[in-house]
């Protein structure tokens, strides 16, 4: 991820440059922004920030909606299945894009075929909390006491097949542990849960669970990057904590519907670009421990391909699945 990231902030004043006058008249009217997961996660969160500094610098209208349910296929289905004119896009993300294609059984979408990649926003590690009050103070205090006791320990996610799930499934692998997967419908119930000691272990993306973490009420273990997270420059990595090599990261970027006019794409690809060039939108991206990414369509389009690949074994061998 970080040589892709290298690649991508190469690409951004090409991006930039590109919009063709095509497009120069586009938008004439509020642009609809699904976002697949409920409202203050990472992927709203991510969103808000990007709209928000599109509306503030060009004056353009957004209408974010947020549109859960079925592990974010439900927001990106109504995404590419819209008129393909522009004026929809979703804020897709590892699991709806690369994950859900091999974890469920049907999909509504073909993540390659039927949506349109427009450019990539984020990414950001995942981080593996415990309750305030809890008696794990490392990631090997929860190591230790699963292999004393196997499955004893339990553990939340977001939902089944999510990249934290599957996160969790590899590092279970990886140290040799057993946990017992609960598994919730969206971040906040699950961290609701955790503070009240219902489950032992959660893993989410930083920036939901970032605010948690300063409040107080959440202690974070180890983060799922190669590196540490500077808003958590405490916390240290899985690979630190003895899993060397190890990394899960999850990804956001906007999709739009297959067949929307090219120079459209091209268009909000560069404002985008232009957006997460601006110091502003950084800090607050890297303030929810979000790394600032960008780039062009065919290089996350690439990504999505790649990704897809990535996890087919990791959820094959996990054994989920979803009808």
């Amino acid at each position: 991820m970080k040589l892709l990231r290298r690649g991508l902030l190469a690409a951004l004043l090409f991006a930039t440059l590109a919009a063709p006058a095509l497009a120069q008249g586009y938008p004439n009217k509020a642009i609809r922004v699904l976002v697949p997961f409920p409202a203050g996660g990472g992927t709203d969160i991510i969103a808000r920030v990007v709209t928000n500094k599109l509306t503030a610098t060009l004056g353009w209208s957004f209408v974010v909606e947020n549109k859960p349910g079925s592990g974010g296929n439900l927001g990106v289905d109504a995404a590419a299945k819209a008129p393909a004119d522009g004026y929809t896009v979703a804020l897709g993300q590892t699991s709806n894009l690369a994950i859900n294609p091999t974890l469920y059984s049907k999909m509504p979408y073909d993540s390659v075929k039927d949506l349109a990649p427009v450019g990539l926003v984020a990414s950001a590690p995942l981080v593996m909390v415990v309750a305030a009050d809890s008696p794990y103070k490392t990631l090997a205090d929860v190591v230790n006491a699963s292999k004393a006791k196997p499955a004893s320990i339990n553990f939340a996610s977001p939902g089944n097949g999510t990249v934290a799930h599957l996160a969790s499934e590899l590092f279970q692998k990886t140290a040799g542990v057993k946990f017992t997967h609960v598994p919730y419908k969206g971040s906040a119930q699950a961290a609701t849960d955790l503070i009240g000691g219902q489950v032992q272990l959660y893993m989410s993306s930083v920036p939901t669970l970032i605010g948690h973490i300063k409040n107080g009420k959440m202690r974070a273990i180890a983060v799922t990057s190669l590196k540490r997270v500077d808003d958590l420059a405490q916390v240290p990595t899985v690979a630190e904590s003895g899993y060397k090599g190890f990394e899960a990261v999850t990804w956001f970027g906007f999709v739009a519907p297959a067949a929307v006019p090219k120079d459209i794409v091209v268009r909000l690809n560069a404002e985008v670009n232009k957006a997460l060039q601006a110091a502003d939108v950084q800090k607050k991206l890297e303030d929810q421990g979000a790394d600032v990414l960008g780039g062009s369509p065919e290089q996350f389009g690439a990504l999505i391909k790649s990704d897809i690949s990535r996890w087919a074994p990791i959820i094959k061998e996990s054994g989920a699945r979803l009808d």
